[in-house]
């Protein structure tokens, strides 16, 4: 007769997921009995000071702060959209463009491409950037962008069964015809999550914006937190605008695990 052995308690499958729990209750109640709330309420939690960025840090710093990421998210995607076709394309010099323009700006940090977008251009050329703060996030934001969402597009395209071309052409649609109204819209479908994805960093990414310079009306969320904080010598306007901008990220991290899970199914 075979006996079973006993499975050792470590080799259990809830064990280690027990042990992560236990830690993490363990640390909250170190952070609960021993964490100085005092210093945490004065420092980071004033409620005049809380009192004292509304409505401001919503009508102005959060609505530049949606602003600068829907023209940046607007110009990136309309970029990405022909760098991806072109990388698609059979002529290689289209190919030889958009592979360097992506591997250029994807590997050159985003802070560094809106400093040469706002003062590089107008000490190279002479020539500024028009529109203020939004310009030079549609510019130097949206060129970091596009060569992400290049690459996101491109994955959606291929991902298309080829039968799909296939069979539209079969059908007397030219190329391009079949792209647009056949290929893309099936691509579209697959690449919403990711492209989500993309929004979300964009709008954490604005607060790079204040290297370029703002006025009291073009602050967004991150430059009018720091600006509140050098006022009051205080935390507390960190602790509101980490508050906002969970405000804005969160629903749309929710939206793209639905996303996500909608498309999951459809597959």
């Amino acid at each position: 007769m075979v006996t079973k052995t006993a499975r050792p308690i470590w080799k259990h499958p809830r064990f280690v997921p027990g042990i992560m729990y236990g830690l993490l209750v363990l640390i909250a109640l170190l952070l609960v009995f021993f964490a100085d709330w005092d210093k945490i309420q004065s420092n980071f939690l004033k409620p005049e000071i809380f009192r004292d960025m509304f409505p401001e840090v919503l009508t102005i710093a959060a609505k530049n702060t949606l602003i600068y990421t829907a023209v940046a998210f607007a110009a990136g995607f309309v970029l990405a959209l022909v760098l991806a076709l072109m990388k698609l394309s059979p002529i290689g010099p289209y190919r030889w463009f958009a592979t360097s323009y992506i591997e250029l700006f994807r590997g050159l940090p985003a802070l560094v491409t809106i400093i040469l977008v706002a003062f590089g251009l107008p000490i190279a050329f002479g020539w500024r950037i028009p529109f203020g703060t939004a310009g030079k996030a549609a510019v130097g934001l949206g060129l970091v962008a596009a060569a992400y969402m290049a690459e996101t597009i491109r994955a959606g395209i291929q991902a298309v069964p080829r039968g799909q071309m296939e069979a539209a052409r079969s059908l007397g649609m030219s190329a391009p015809t079949a792209m647009a109204y056949i290929v893309l819209p099936q691509a579209f479908r697959i690449i919403i999550p990711p492209l989500t994805n993309e929004l979300v960093l964009l709008i954490k990414d604005t607060s790079l914006l204040f290297v370029v310079g703002t006025t009291p009306a073009s602050k967004e969320l991150t430059k009018f937190g720091r600006d509140f904080m050098t006022t009051t010598i205080n935390a507390t306007p960190l602790t509101v605008i980490a508050l906002v901008y969970l405000m804005i990220t969160l629903p749309m991290t929710s939206l793209v695990r639905q996303l996500e899970k909608r498309a999951a199914k459809g597959r």
